[in-house]
Parts: C-alpha cells; sequence; structure tokens
C-alpha cells in the first residue's frame, strides 16, 4: 500500500458534519440525467457478467442497471434505507457508513462485480473502501466506478473538488494501485452527448488472481 502519499487534508470536506444526519432524508432522484443514465446503463449491458452477483456500493435509489442480461444477487449497500428499499433492482440492503466502518459485513470472495456508480467523490477513505472490495471480489472479478461532474460539493472531499475530470480518472486509478488487488486499469468516455447532457466517466479495474 501506498496510501501515505494522501494527507488528512485531501479528504477535508466543507461539511464535516455527521454523514448520517446528511443522508438521513432520502433523495429519491437520480443523480445524472436520463441520457447519461442510459449510457450507463448501456456499459454494463456490455461488461458485467450474466448471472453474476453484483456489490452496488454507495447504493441509493437506482442501480442504473440494465433490464438484461439477468443477474444474480444484486446486494446495495448505502446510507439510506428509504432509497435502498425504493431501488427494485436490489435483492438485498444493507445500510453501512463506509466513512466510518471501510469493512463491509461480507465474505471473502463472494461477489463477481463491483459497481460504484457517481459517489465515490464521498469517500473519506478510499484506498481502505477499495481495499476491502478487493477483499469482496472473486479473481478476475470486474469493479466499475463512474463519475460525473454532478454532486452535493459540501460533502465532496477537497482533492475530488480540486481537480477536473481527467484529473478524477486518474486519482481514481492511484486509489486502486495504493489499494492493492487490482489489474486491468481501463478508463472510458461514455459522455452521450457532449455539451447537451451530464458527463459521465468510468475507471474500471479487475481483481488480481
Amino acid at each position: 500500500m501506498v496510501q501515505n502519499e494522501f494527507k488528512p487534508e485531501h479528504f477535508a470536506r466543507e461539511d464535516g458534519g455527521d454523514d448520517e444526519l446528511f443522508y438521513l432524508q432520502p433523495r429519491l432522484v437520480k443523480h445524472i440525467d436520463e441520457p447519461a443514465c442510459a449510457a450507463l446503463a448501456d456499459y454494463y449491458a456490455r461488461s458485467l457478467p450474466a448471472g453474476g452477483d453484483i456489490l452496488d456500493l454507495m447504493s441509493s435509489y437506482a442501480s442504473h442497471l440494465p433490464d438484461q442480461p439477468a443477474y444474480g444477487r444484486v446486494v446495495g449497500l448505502g446510507m439510506n434505507l428509504r432509497e435502498l428499499e425504493e431501488n427494485q433492482q436490489l435483492s438485498e440492503r444493507w445500510v453501512h457508513n463506509l466513512n466510518t466502518n471501510p469493512a463491509m459485513p461480507f465474505a471473502e470472495r463472494s461477489f463477481d462485480t463491483c459497481i460504484l456508480a457517481v459517489s465515490v467523490q464521498y469517500l473519506t477513505r478510499p484506498v481502505e473502501v477499495f481495499a476491502d472490495v478487493a477483499r469482496v471480489l472473486k479473481p478476475g472479478a470486474f469493479f466499475a466506478i463512474s463519475f460525473s461532474n454532478r454532486m452535493f460539493a459540501t460533502k465532496a472531499v477537497a482533492i475530488w473538488r480540486s481537480i477536473g475530470d481527467a484529473d478524477h480518472a486518474r486519482l481514481l486509478q492511484t486509489y486502486l494501485r495504493a489499494a492493492g488487488g487490482f489489474q486491468d486499469l481501463t478508463f472510458d468516455d461514455l459522455s452521450p452527448a457532449p455539451g447537451k447532457s451530464d458527463p459521465i466517466y468510468l475507471v474500471s479495474a479487475r481483481r488480481a488472481p
């Protein structure tokens, strides 16, 4: 691990208050517009293994999964139970604050895929979280981290707010390398209509054998 290249100030937030209070009020909305949602769902349809067990990390009202193919378990881990309950694509729901406890309540090698959609900017301990993602993924499993330029700015960490989209991709790859256990790091620009809809980008990796 090389997490020591990060300093506490990199993960400071304008609103350093209790996350559980901030997310107490359910937000039953999608956080990117419909063209961006469709582009992300199309990517998942092409990239995620049919029948696989999926961990939807920092899940909420929508997982952005396509209607087809069919998947196995879709386990949502998020901050608001009402949002998770309204997400009909989930088969299991867990309320868990990764900023206070990066260790997830799942056994090693439990999942074929992990998706993290447009929320990574809120992680204050991302390297630890990504290391635990590696723990719960099966060897060769896929980890897909999507991001846009929309956010709750007061809850996004300082290092994310200080850089642009190209550097966001490089930052995510740095997190993955620091966490260890990943290979085949890739960046994709999925933006459906630049300048006319929300941008959507994705960094992916595979769990090393």
